[in-house]
């Protein structure tokens, strides 16, 4: 085992060492913080205007198509796979070379994008059945979904190019655009929904247009940014290069071996179009709160540790990437654990505070609360598999993430249907949550197994310390805690003062427990 105060951890920027780990995370993690919030108010709006109806479902499934396959694209395979190569060739020092790649690569990725969206233009209603089969005994409901498929479609081509300008911009340690180019999604779809809905004769359609507007903007704003590396260039054909081969080849397992958790929650998504009306409502407005802490904690620390890892993978440091993914899984213990425990205690409270409002009833609430909770129970597994997923990306090991996801994959799959029929949607989210268990611990003990990952001095110390400082804050959230009828017939404001009562005094509750358990901003650091 090794301390972090004793390795030397290998960087080609040596500036970018222990403390812009964290500075950079916590950059990553205050933009994301803000888009985040931007998409709360976002989905606010959404449920006050639409609620939980059929028109809200249609839009649910239609943006979560091709948000699915972005995140396949965009965040992760293509990410997980370029990112590796391009470390491999930053080593080579060749300015012309490494333009020449990124050329091809945008070339053949641009051309795979622009082939599967004329196909997805065209086979919309059959896309449509497919990912939501129980909207078939509903013609007007199918329709419109695959009416609003057309529209937002186009948003994987649009927001894949921005996730490949994004891996160039991480690649150079500016993460600011990248982490903040999400924010115009939720910007797009609050003013769709507030100004162009009204004007249209079916207001949902509104938000499939914001969808696609989005995506155009994602892509303009760090366009400049790129031209700024000198590695604007002109997209072209390039699927003989040995380099675009190589990003391909790494690229069609990692998308499976990445996307396992976003494979079972569209799952969730095809089984709950076979519950009652608003399941598929329930599961996105609880699926939205969870993404929260995992959007700004677990993805930020993944985007930062992922170059870095490639970069120590290249350069032969295999202690220094040990120290650095262990440094990673001790910072999402530090924020997961307390994130879920809040999640799953305050399922009621943030469910009504965000979204209990217009069109937004009572039963919504209690439903989306529930299915919270059961994904509260897998938020910290979600998280592992961020910055555990990385471990083997770096290295260009696809399989075995891919077959770990499988049978993740079939697990989810079994769990389902085993509690479905008895849960309904919260049954689903039990199953997503419980997959994802599976997924991390596989994921970890294969890293361990090989010792790729060997974990540093003090882990038992800092456990305690976490559990400890969890008890804490648990005790603050029973002590402060009113019945649930009370949130339901609050206004926004009394709803808003509880909440950030609660909250803060959990944070401070949280934060106190920590340091009277002796943990010190030192230990936060990570690997010198």
């Amino acid at each position: 085992m090794s301390s972090y105060s004793s390795s030397n951890l290998s960087s080609p920027n040596p500036s970018k060492g222990a403390k812009g780990l964290l500075g950079s995370s916590l950059i990553v993690a205050s933009m994301t913080m803000l888009s985040r919030i931007l998409g709360l108010v976002r989905d606010v709006v959404i449920a006050t205007l639409f609620g939980a109806g059929s028109h809200a479902d249609a839009f649910f499934v239609a943006f979560k198509i091709p948000n699915f396959l972005r995140r396949l694209f965009a965040e992760g395979a293509f990410n997980q796979a370029f990112v590796p190569v391009l470390a491999e060739m930053s080593q080579q020092d060749n300015k012309q070379l490494l333009k020449a790649m990124v050329s091809k690569v945008a070339g053949s990725l641009l051309m795979v994008l622009s082939v599967i969206t004329v196909i997805a233009l065209v086979a919309a209603p059959v896309l449509a059945l497919v990912f939501a089969p129980g909207f078939a005994g509903d013609g007007g409901k199918l329709g419109l979904t695959a009416d609003m498929l057309r529209i937002t479609f186009p948003y994987l081509l649009l927001i894949s190019m921005t996730g490949f300008l994004g891996s160039l911009l991480n690649h150079a340690k500016r993460f600011v655009i990248p982490a903040l180019t999400p924010v115009l999604l939720n910007v797009s779809l609050i003013t769709a929904a507030l100004w162009l809905a009204p004007q249209m004769t079916i207001p949902v359609m509104a938000l499939a247009w914001g969808v696609l507007a989005a995506g155009i903007l994602q892509l303009a704003l760090q366009l400049p940014f790129v031209a700024q590396l000198g590695l604007l260039v002109r997209p072209r054909l390039g699927f003989s290069d040995t380099r675009v081969k190589q990003v391909m080849k790494l690229m069609l397992p990692a998308m499976f071996g990445v996307s396992v958790a976003q494979i079972n929650l569209l799952l969730d998504t095809v089984l709950a179009s076979l519950l009652q009306s608003g399941s598929v409502s329930w599961l996105y407005y609880s699926d939205r709160l969870m993404e929260l802490p995992l959007g700004v904690f677990g993805i930020a620390i993944a985007t930062v540790i992922l170059p870095g890892l490639s970069q120590r993978h290249a350069s032969k440091s295999p202690q220094a990437f040990s120290d650095t993914l262990d440094w990673a899984l001790r910072m999402v213990l530090l924020v997961g654990v307390p994130a879920a425990i809040a999640l799953g205690l305050l399922a009621e409270p943030l469910v009504a505070t965000l979204f209990h409002y217009g069109a937004m009833g009572d039963q919504d609430v209690l439903f989306s609360a529930a299915s919270l909770r059961a994904y509260a129970l897998g938020l910290l597994f979600f998280m592992l598999i961020k910055v555990l997923a990385p471990g083997y990306f770096a290295r260009q090991d696809m399989k075995t993430p891919v077959r770990i996801g499988i049978w993740a994959m079939a697990s989810n799959m079994l769990l389902n249907l085993l509690l479905v029929w008895q849960f309904a949607h919260v049954g689903l989210a039990m199953a997503t949550s419980l997959s994802a268990l599976l997924n991390a611990v596989l994921l970890g003990f294969g890293l361990y197994r090989q010792k790729i990952w060997q974990p540093c001095v003090g882990w038992g110390v800092f456990s305690l310390r976490i559990l400890l400082a969890s008890g804490a804050l648990c005790g603050v959230i029973y002590l402060t805690f009113q019945p649930v009828q009370r949130w339901l017939v609050w206004g926004l404001w009394q709803r808003v003062e509880q909440l950030v009562i609660i909250v803060v005094l959990g944070i401070l509750a949280y934060g106190i427990g920590l340091v009277l358990m002796g943990l010190r901003w030192r230990h936060l650091q990570g690997p010198k």
